[in-house]
């Protein structure tokens, strides 16, 4: 069940260690190894969102999810969690606090960790957390070497972060009658999809995406799919 987020945890290490061995990169290798991971991200989101079976669910689950993203303001939340720690942990002159802070923010502040802790707990595929590890390693290699070795701690709130995530969401799922998971496991899939395609948009700074506020629509689409399973 855990796999996903032991997999990424693992990633951060080993890219933090390669990190400390190649120090001297360039700007330009940064730019393209995460406008190449990037394309990866959107090919996935692509295959993800395919697999909906109902589109009209998943468009109005995802409206009015950022709808009540909005109205929370989850994405500023967010941003300033991330201000407050950063300037409560990571000032001075200690390189340590501010690559361990840095990188953990970074990991965990964001929507893709959760759609896939979900994802793992729920369907049992690891695709997106498997996904993220690729893009956390590669980014702890830059981190790393602009940074230092504090980057690598941040591999263990990672792993225990999403791994809470993951065993509450299959703690869920047990009540739920199976045709109706299998329902939900597509249905999830496809809206985290969607999602992680704004992700890797945003990371190739072609849209600013307000990814964050979207994640209710998780909960909205859970709410349609178990009304239309009990009452329709």
């Amino acid at each position: 069940m855990l796999l996903g987020s032991i997999v990424n945890c693992l990633a951060i290490i080993v890219g933090s260690f390669s990190g400390v061995i190649l120090r001297n990169i360039t700007e330009q290798t940064k730019d393209t190894v995460t406008k190449g991971i990037a394309l990866g991200v959107i090919a996935l989101a692509l295959q993800m969102s395919l697999q909906a079976s109902s589109f009209i669910v998943i468009i109005i689950s995802i409206c009015l999810g950022g709808m009540i993203g909005e109205f929370l303001k989850i994405e500023d939340s967010m941003t300033r969690l991330g201000l407050f720690l950063e300037k409560r942990f990571a000032r001075g002159s200690s390189n340590f606090a501010e690559g361990f802070v840095t990188a953990t923010l970074i990991y965990l502040i964001g929507s893709m960790g959760i759609i896939g802790a979900i994802e793992s707990g729920v369907t049992g595929s690891h695709q997106t957390l498997f996904t993220k590890a690729v893009m956390d390693g590669f980014m702890s290699i830059m981190l790393t070497a602009s940074l230092g070795i504090g980057v690598l701690f941040s591999a263990f709130p990672v792993l225990i972060y999403q791994g809470a995530i993951t065993i509450f969401a299959s703690i869920i799922v047990r009540y739920l009658p199976k045709e109706l998971l299998d329902s939900l496991m597509n249905e999830i899939s496809a809206i985290g999809g969607l999602m992680i395609l704004a992700i890797g948009l945003n990371v190739m700074k072609l849209t600013k995406i307000r990814v964050s506020n979207y994640l209710p629509g998780i909960l909205v689409l859970i709410a349609i799919m178990v009304v239309q399973y009990y009452y329709f």
